[in-house]
C-alpha cells in the first residue's frame, strides 16, 4: 500500500515518518528527492535557471534566493511546483522499487494536496499541531524569523482544509509518547 503523509511546516510529519520507519514502513522523503531534482547539472535546475537565472550561483541553486521569490508570489510558486514535482514523483516511484513485498510505503509530501500528489497514493495521513507550536519549532530549528515561517505556512493548505481531505489525522498536540501512540494506531490501521 502506498500512503501519503503530510502536514504543515513544523507539524511533526518528519517525526511521524521516523516512527513509521521504526515500525517497518519504507519511507520516501520527497523533500530529499526535491533537492535531488534540482541538484547541479539536473534537468530541474536547468528549468529553474531559465525562469530565474539569478537563483543559480556557480552552478548550484541558491535556495534562500528562490524561497524569497516563490513564497512571496503564488504564481512563481506554481511555476516552481510545475518544474519540481514531476521530477520528484518520478524519483519517488523509482525508490519504491526498493521496498520489500508487502511493506507499507510512506511518501512524506509537504504539499500532498496542493500538488495533486494525493492522487497517486492509496491513503492520506495528515499531521497537525497548534500554530504557535509550529512557529516556535521552525523558528528555532531553522533559525529564521517568524514572518518567514508564517509566509511558508500561508503557502500551504490550511490544516482545516487538509483535515477534510485526509483519510487519517494525527494530532501532534502532546509529548512524544502521545505522538508515538497516535502514529502507531494509524500505522496498525494501515498495515
Amino acid at each position: 500500500m502506498r500512503v501519503g503523509l503530510t502536514g504543515g511546516i513544523g507539524s511533526g510529519k518528519s517525526e511521524v515518518a521516523r516512527i513509521f520507519a521504526e515500525l517497518g514502513a519504507f519511507v520516501i522523503d520527497t523533500d530529499e528527492l526535491a533537492r535531488e531534482a534540482v541538484a547541479p547539472h539536473s534537468d530541474g535546475l536547468m528549468e529553474i535557471a531559465r525562469l530565474w537565472p539569478q537563483v543559480v550561483v556557480r552552478g548550484a541553486l541558491d535556495r534562500a534566493a528562490l524561497a524569497e521569490i516563490v513564497f512571496n508570489d503564488p504564481s512563481a510558486r506554481a511555476e516552481l511546483n510545475a518544474i519540481v514535482h514531476p521530477h520528484v514523483r518520478r524519483l519517488a516511484l523509482e525508490r519504491e522499487q526498493h521496498a520489500k513485498t508487502g511493506q507499507l510505503i510512506v511518501h512524506v509530501v509537504p504539499l500532498l494536496f496542493e500538488t495533486g500528489y494525493a492522487e497517486i497514493v492509496d491513503k492520506t495521513i495528515l499531521v497537525i499541531a497548534p500554530e504557535a507550536e509550529r512557529v516556535a519549532r521552525v523558528t528555532q530549528r531553522d533559525r529564521v524569523e517568524e514572518s518567514h515561517v508564517r509566509a511558508r505556512m500561508a503557502a500551504q493548505i490550511s490544516p482545516e482544509a487538509a483535515r477534510a481531505r485526509a483519510d487519517f489525522t494525527i494530532d501532534n498536540d502532546g509529548d512524544l509518547a502521545h505522538l508515538r501512540e497516535r502514529a502507531r494506531a494509524v500505522y496498525e490501521a494501515l498495515a
